[in-house]
């Protein structure tokens, strides 16, 4: 499945959405971002199962605030809706390969868990 373009106004449903979804913010005139294209791209073919979403900055400046983007490329990974990553700087395929393989693995009852604990204490 080829990555979607996501605007403001989709960003949160996809995001809160069952299931893991990746985000890959960029702008055309990113060199980096350029770069990471074909491996974003590519991993969005080879894991048809998880959404891989990007976000043009440009035309999304306002989203891109707000997810507090300061350095493009970035990419956020979210799992049932609970952001797990989120890192500037563009990967290499094996690196983002890895990534997916570690949030795949993670026990999300677990890490629910803990969040609820965090906010019980606060």
């Amino acid at each position: 499945m080829a990555a979607i373009n996501v605007t403001e106004a989709q960003f949160e449903e996809l995001i809160l959405k069952e299931g893991t979804v990746l985000v890959d913010f960029w702008a055309a005139w990113c060199g980096p971002c350029r770069s990471f294209a074909p491996v974003y791209e590519a991993a969005s073919e080879k894991y048809p199962d998880l959404t891989f979403a990007k976000v043009d900055t440009e035309a999304e400046q306002s989203l891109a605030a707000a997810a507090g983007i300061t350095s493009i490329p970035t990419l956020m990974i979210f799992r049932d809706g609970i952001l797990l990553f989120s890192q500037p700087g563009a990967l290499p395929g094996s690196a983002l390969d890895d990534l997916i393989s570690q949030v795949s693995a993670l026990d999300m009852d677990e890490i629910q868990k803990e969040i609820a604990a965090e906010a019980a204490k606060k």
